[in-house]
């Protein structure tokens, strides 16, 4: 039986509720998109989900989401990610492919309410139905049509045009109908997530298993590499030290941890992948895998410290050009030498967690002596720099500004008390930040 239809000019906008529709109303559900949708309806592409919102059990609007737009030039300018992680994490975009109200009177900030009903659930919604978060949600909005009153008032933000083109088949033809591009962020770092080489923890496992490097990538790696001592005698190399160092520095950021991990890794590698590395390529054309005991030795025999400074300049490349660094200290309780555990001081990125440079504490030395030669090796003009209440210092914050060009965010606590006073003086809670 056909769900009842409340005309929408009783609606109290507070009442409504959205849900997921139930097996058994997806033909009435499909109907009346077809009937009344001035687009109709086919299909919903690829991956899918289906909301209505009701009021006491009667419908007033259908909203459809399906997989995103391969390809959409102002969207992927705007979240700044390459053609490779647009590849990847095309999966984690849902377009919002249809919206209807059904028949009935306007209601001021209806459409907009169940806008934001449909995003608040959307992403927890498709990990139960997918398998998997979602970080941005989009929809194209046809000028000649519709203004996108009710997407600006639920907070979507308008990123561009297309170039008025569809895809049919393996093509793209013109069609002459340019549609303004909205998107909504269903994470507050969304853009920063899928726009980062390196894995983050709310990309989903798989996604972050299937890391890979381009050429250009490999390049930059193996030219960060071919400094490196090799420590091991000359009889007996089958593989070339660097080949290993970028194998497992990729596996390490793929997520592997263990020389196992990291073999079973390599084993899963493509042969462009193999080609990248540099593998030792055999007589018949084929790539030689390391084994894990090679592996395992290149871990155990390669001077840490000196790969750390390469590795680190390496990584902090891959990072936004843009994104913060944080300070912060830490004691290795089960790291003992000379009988005292070591303190390391790290600086890493606040967006990518990759630790870009750190350095040893001396002895009997505080923190504050090692932000010099922690921050000397990085580019940071125009960045900023965090630090807990122990590095609120001028000396610090003058190294900052005056030598990095950076800029400073410094928590003031009781080390610092006229400062803090100072600050409580103004009175800040009165106005947000």
């Amino acid at each position: 039986m056909a769900p009842p239809v409340l005309p929408t000019s009783a609606v109290d906008v507070f009442r409504v509720r959205v849900r997921l529709i139930c097996a058994d109303e997806r033909l009435e559900w499909d109907r009346l998109m077809r009937a009344h949708h001035y687009l109709g309806l086919t299909a919903l592409v690829g991956r899918s989900l289906r909301y209505v919102a009701e009021v006491d059990g009667k419908w007033l609007a259908l909203v459809g989401w399906a997989s995103a737009a391969l390809k959409c030039a102002s969207r992927d300018r705007w979240i700044g990610w390459s053609p490779t992680l647009q590849w990847q994490r095309l999966n984690l975009l849902a377009n919002n492919s249809r919206f209807l109200l059904l028949p009935g009177g306007r209601v001021p900030n209806l459409a907009s309410r169940i806008l934001g009903l449909t995003l608040a659930r959307l992403s927890a919604d498709w990990q139960v139905v997918h398998g998997h978060r979602l970080l941005l949600a989009e929809t194209f909005i046809d000028p000649g049509r519709f203004l996108g009153t009710c997407y600006r008032a639920a907070n979507w933000i308008d990123v561009g045009a297309t170039r008025g083109f569809a895809k049919s088949n393996d093509t793209y033809v013109a069609h002459g109908a340019s549609k303004r591009i909205w998107v909504f962020p269903l994470h507050r770092h969304a853009r920063r997530i899928l726009s980062s080489p390196l894995p983050h923890p709310e990309l989903p496992r798989q996604e972050v298993k299937a890391m890979t490097l381009t050429d250009a990538d490999a390049a930059a790696l193996f030219a960060r590499l071919e400094h490196l001592d090799d420590p091991r005698g000359r009889r007996g190399r089958r593989h070339a030290q660097r080949s290993l160092l970028a194998t497992i520095l990729c596996a390490v950021v793929s997520g592997a941890q263990g020389s196992t991990a990291i073999s079973e890794w390599v084993q899963r590698l493509s042969p462009a992948m193999l080609r990248r590395l540099r593998c030792r390529r055999l007589a018949d054309g084929r790539y030689e895998r390391p084994s894990e005991a090679t592996l395992r030795r290149m871990l155990g025999a390669v001077d840490i410290a000196q790969l750390e400074r390469q590795l680190g300049d390496w990584l902090h490349t891959q990072g936004a050009a843009d994104e913060p660094v944080a300070l912060d200290g830490k004691t290795l309780r089960g790291a003992q030498e000379h009988g005292r555990a070591r303190h390391l001081v790290a600086a890493f990125g606040h967006h990518s967690y990759v630790v870009v440079n750190q350095v040893e504490v001396a002895e009997h030395e505080s923190e504050l002596h090692a932000v010099k030669p922690l921050l000397d090796p990085l580019p940071l003009a125009g960045r900023v720099v965090t630090a807990d209440a122990l590095h609120t210092q001028v000396e610090t914050a003058r190294y900052v500004v005056e030598e990095k060009q950076a800029h400073y965010l410094f928590t003031v606590k009781d080390n610092q008390p006229t400062l803090k006073a100072d600050i409580a003086g103004l009175q800040m809670e009165a106005s947000p930040p």
